[in-house]
């Protein structure tokens, strides 16, 4: 092949460098919030990709407790577990959740649910966190804004 051979990238751990992006989720559609979250914590926005790798940043969401859904989802989506006794399933609406004591578990279910079920996957999970109310405890990290809502009409909705 006339000497000329294409070598592939792959990411070794010195290669690495996380960022930190703040995003305020306040009249942000969740589904589009949330693939737009799993894509930087996976890394797959950075030109160095590799998928064995965590390669994501780390992701600061606020105001999860004003996040939008489109349609009816609000109270018609529902949240299952099992307490683990015959017959235990139990579920609560988003509308519930949004409206409980941890808002923002909608947020992290919705992200966590775009991200691979394995080590890799729960260790990206780590470089999240979700904050229901404006306040978070990550100004000294000087995080990068990014406007989701400025990304593409449909990502935002009014209440």
């Amino acid at each position: 092949m006339h000497g000329f051979e294409m070598q592939t990238f792959t990411a070794t751990p010195a290669d690495i460098e996380k960022k930190w992006i703040l995003i305020d989720a306040e009249g942000v559609v969740l589904g589009r919030l949330a693939s737009i979250v799993a894509n930087l914590l996976r890394g797959k926005h950075k030109p160095t990709f590799t998928p064995h790798m965590d390669m994501g940043d780390n992701v600061i969401i606020i105001n999860a407790e004003k996040v939008q859904m489109t349609g009816n989802k609000r109270a018609d989506k529902m949240y299952y577990w099992h307490t683990g006794h015959p017959g235990g399933i139990k579920g609560r609406t988003a509308r519930q959740v949004l409206e409980g004591a941890h808002p923002e578990r909608v947020v992290e279910k919705a992200v966590e649910r775009m991200i691979s079920r394995n080590k890799l996957g729960r260790q990206q999970m780590t470089h999240l966190r979700v904050y229901a109310g404006a306040e978070h405890p990550h100004a000294a990290q000087e995080p990068a804004v990014l406007d989701v809502k400025s990304l593409n009409p449909k990502n935002s909705r009014s209440a």
